[in-house]
């Protein structure tokens, strides 16, 4: 495993965005890559904190850690995890898992979730091995009409 270090982004600097491009349309062919208002915007936000991981010094993956309150208490989410194709295997998804069940624990989240498509099979096998349960659940999603 090579020594992958992950980072709070504290600024969506142009590195930060050039990653962004590199990375999100790996993740999703709909989604164009954001600017960086956008991310500086994720950045600000109370409620997110934007993990970027590094492996020697370059950013090769990211993930967006959402711990909000609610009455039954601080939930946390995981959402919008990418690990660069040529980075896969070197152990940057696990590495940034466990930076955000720390920081998740550390803002009070007695639990943290997250989805993943099931045609992501490497990235379930690690959800799980990672210690993450399938839930027994039903997600929706409202699309407004345009």
């Amino acid at each position: 495993m090579s020594d992958v270090e992950v980072e709070i982004c504290e600024v969506a600097d142009d590195e930060v965005v050039e990653a962004f491009a590199r990375l999100i349309p790996q993740l999703s062919r709909s989604a164009p890559p954001p600017d960086a208002e956008t991310l500086q915007n994720i950045v600000d936000h109370d409620a997110c904190t934007l993990l970027l991981a590094r492996d020697a010094g370059t950013i090769v993956g990211s993930m967006t850690l959402v711990v909000f309150p609610i009455p039954t208490g601080v939930r946390a989410w995981i959402e919008d995890v990418v690990v660069d194709d040529a980075a896969r295997g070197k152990g940057v998804g696990a590495t940034l898992n466990l930076a955000a069940i720390e920081i998740a624990s550390g803002l009070g989240a007695k639990t943290v979730d997250l989805t993943s498509r099931p045609s992501r099979e490497a990235a379930n096998r690690l959800y799980r091995r990672l210690g993450f349960a399938e839930r027994e659940t039903n997600v929706y999603r409202y699309d407004p009409p345009s």
